[in-house]
């Protein structure tokens, strides 16, 4: 489960991280007691609110009011806009970046730290990325700590404070038996001091009777979304630009790795299970086309689904509908030669091997 933002800070409160003074506001009268200037901010479960107009600084009443109308009700991505958080503005000397994740091909925690903070960690170049794993049978050491301090070049105080944060949310982060906990930025502020600016906190799903002190937010689902529940179709919006289309949640996941490692970014992504019927296939590319992504990545490997009835349902779209986005096909599988035939003459471009179609995808999207 995703917190949004201000009911990360409340576990980051908890766990003694200093937090900008805030709290949520459902209209104009409750910006009494809240002293200017100060921020108000959309509370959504994904990211990119402040290049969507989701985040606002308020000078004075007449600014608080004027942002807050234009903030709550706004849709940020699919996403409509029921909670505002309004907390002071800080004076902001240094932003990092910190967060602990899981890395479940070497079964253990991963600390990563930056002091490009504010940005997509996606954006950071590698090498200024810093990372420490953590044996889950140890648990975190110091010298995870100091590894990661001591790349961070922070003056010696900083590095103190900076290093008591990274324990506090190793703790939240087991604790709560979470799979992601991030703070972009962590700042240093001016008149010193170390601060989480922002929240990012999931939880496990499985793991979540073992916490009633966290209420499940109740978050609406964008329209296609609603589309593809009513349809039976498994559908994901993630914030990338390439629609990827596969069959199978583990041919999924390795698309969007594939094209991560080719510097593409995935968006949309729908998996058509074990189906191979036409009007399911043509009902899934239709969702697709709604997302409009810049590219449409078909990975496709036929066990028991056959690789042409999925084409025809394929072909059946672009013939009727056409395309505007190119479309980019991987087969293998049963009857994938017809498939590739038929989706060749619907005028797809077909890759040999799902590194040729993700680069290829990748490229377009760029």
């Amino acid at each position: 489960m995703k917190l949004f933002e201000y009911r990360g800070k409340e576990l980051f409160d908890k766990y003694g991280i200093s937090v900008p003074k805030g709290r949520l506001v459902k209209n104009e009268k409750d910006f009494s007691g809240l002293n200017f200037p100060f921020v108000l901010k959309a509370q959504v479960p994904i990211g990119g609110r402040g290049k969507a107009g989701g985040i606002k600084s308020a000078e004075n009443l007449k600014d608080a009011k004027e942002n807050f109308s234009q903030i709550m009700g706004m849709d940020i991505k699919g996403y409509k806009v029921r909670k505002v958080l309004a907390e002071e503005k800080v004076n902001i000397r240094k932003e990092l970046y910190l967060s602990i994740t899981l890395d479940r091909s070497k079964r253990m925690s991963l600390i990563m730290a930056s002091g490009e903070g504010g940005m997509d960690i996606e954006s950071v170049p590698d090498e200024k990325i810093f990372k420490e794993w953590v044996n889950p049978l140890i648990g975190i050491q110091s010298f995870h700590i100091r590894g990661i301090v001591s790349k961070l070049g922070l003056e010696k105080e900083e590095g103190k404070e900076v290093a008591k944060v990274i324990s506090k949310i190793y703790k939240l982060f087991r604790e709560y038996d979470c799979e992601l906990v991030e703070i972009n930025p962590l700042i240093i502020k001016k008149d010193g001091g170390v601060m989480a600016l922002d929240s990012k906190v999931n939880i496990n799903d499985d793991a979540m009777y073992r916490h009633t002190d966290i209420e499940p937010e109740v978050v609406e689902l964008t329209p296609l979304e609603k589309d593809a529940k009513e349809k039976g179709i498994a559908f994901i919006q993630l914030e990338g630009n390439i629609g990827v289309i596969a069959n199978g949640a583990g041919l999924t996941m390795a698309t969007l790795d594939a094209l991560t490692h080719y510097e593409g970014k995935g968006g949309v992504f729908l998996d058509l299970g074990g189906t191979d019927d036409p009007e399911k296939v043509k009902q899934a590319f239709e969702l697709m086309k709604k997302a409009k992504p810049k590219v449409i990545f078909l990975n496709l490997f036929g066990g028991i689904t056959r690789c042409d009835s999925v084409a025809k349902g394929v072909k059946a779209v672009i013939t009727k509908e056409g395309i505007d986005c190119p479309v980019i096909t991987r087969i293998k599988g049963c009857n994938e030669e017809q498939a590739k035939d038929i989706l060749k003459d619907a005028g797809l471009i077909t890759g040999t091997t799902l590194q040729d179609a993700a680069q290829k995808s990748s490229d377009l999207a760029r």
